[in-house]
């Protein structure tokens, strides 16, 4: 246990593609169960920011031809559809997730790779795929700040938390599941969160770690 504890003082916090676009209700891409976890992000959000310690907001950038795009999704990006498309609302994070010193996102300076600050110790990045760490500097940018701890929230467990999850457990990382604060969680998920070593809890135990 004691190589897959949370260091939660040396953790980042991360939420996965909590965009208008995968989040409102009737949104184009809406993954259900997301907008109804944004109150317990919101909370865990305000805990990081008042500590002072590191958050990052991973997102999807879906250019409108196709190029960028999963194949899986590319032919309806295609033919049309606009999900999470550069330069428009609906890739933007939700906005109860934003502190006070965000401003939109520098689509051109997230597809070249770059984190944009949105906030004191607060950042967006783009990822090409499912995986956070695919493609990414985000192991580099981690370790150069200390970290050890990955907290994940957010968007649509299935795919790209697990996935992301996976990736940080294959870097030897402490891997924190927030299951009350990620849409799309179900029981044989947890499971196998648990059998890779990933520390799978709830907001309140989070908050209680962070009043200690």
């Amino acid at each position: 246990m004691s190589y897959t504890s949370p260091n939660w003082n040396t953790s980042v916090l991360i939420t996965i593609d909590t965009q208008n676009d995968f989040t409102l209700p009737s949104a184009p891409a809406e993954i259900m169960g997301t907008h109804q976890v944004l109150p317990n992000m919101v909370r865990l959000l305000d805990a990081y920011r008042a500590k002072g310690l590191p958050i990052i907001h991973v997102i999807r950038l879906y250019k409108e031809d196709g190029s960028n795009v999963d194949i899986c999704r590319r032919e309806a990006i295609e033919k049309g559809a606009k999900i999470a498309a550069p330069h428009t609302e609906g890739a933007e994070l939700v906005r109860e997730l934003r502190s006070s010193h965000y401003t939109s996102l520098d689509t051109d300076k997230l597809l070249s790779g770059e984190f944009q600050t949105v906030g004191e110790h607060e950042w967006v990045m783009y990822k090409p795929r499912w995986g956070a760490f695919y493609q990414t500097e985000l192991e580099a940018f981690l370790r150069e700040r200390g970290v050890d701890t990955l907290v994940f929230t957010g968007c649509n467990f299935p795919n790209c938390p697990r996935t992301s999850m996976y990736e940080a457990s294959e870097r030897d990382f402490r891997v924190v599941m927030v299951a009350d604060s990620m849409s799309q969680v179900y029981e044989k998920g947890i499971q196998e969160m648990n059998n890779i070593g990933v520390h799978v809890c709830n907001l309140e135990d989070v908050l209680h770690q962070k009043r200690t």
